[in-house]
């Protein structure tokens, strides 16, 4: 979102669980586009809330994953947020070579660009 939209808009990673790290091959394939993630840490729903973000205060949250999506509905139940769901290619468990994991992750980095590009419009400088 920063890449294309700038700083229009806050967004803030968060999941149902932290991995604390960012997996090594979004890295490299978010880098071949520009952008730059080996300082990445997302945040849990949890840690969210117990940092004191409210997800009431979004406007939408976007979940890449089915159990995302319940949870983040679970969470916003009395909140007027809007969760959409973008179902993208999982690459973890993909390919046995580098160069097929690669692969992988760069399909689900052009479909998640996809899913931005439709939802907000093609970036200003394109």
């Amino acid at each position: 979102m920063k890449k294309y939209y700038g700083q229009a808009s806050y967004v803030q990673s968060a999941g149902v669980s932290n991995d604390m790290e960012i997996d090594g091959f979004s890295v490299a394939v978010c880098a071949e586009i520009g952008v730059e993630l080996s300082r990445h840490r997302s945040r849990s729903f949890d840690e969210m809330r117990d940092r004191g973000d409210d997800l009431g205060q979004f406007d939408l949250i976007v979940a890449l994953s089915a159990t995302s999506q319940r949870k983040a509905l679970e969470l916003t139940k009395t909140s007027h947020v809007e969760v959409v769901y973008w179902p993208i290619l999982d690459p973890t468990a993909l390919g046995e070579t580098r160069d097929t994991k690669l692969s992988a992750y760069r399909q689900a980095r052009d479909q998640i660009r996809g899913h931005i590009i439709e939802r907000f419009g093609p970036p200003p400088d394109a």
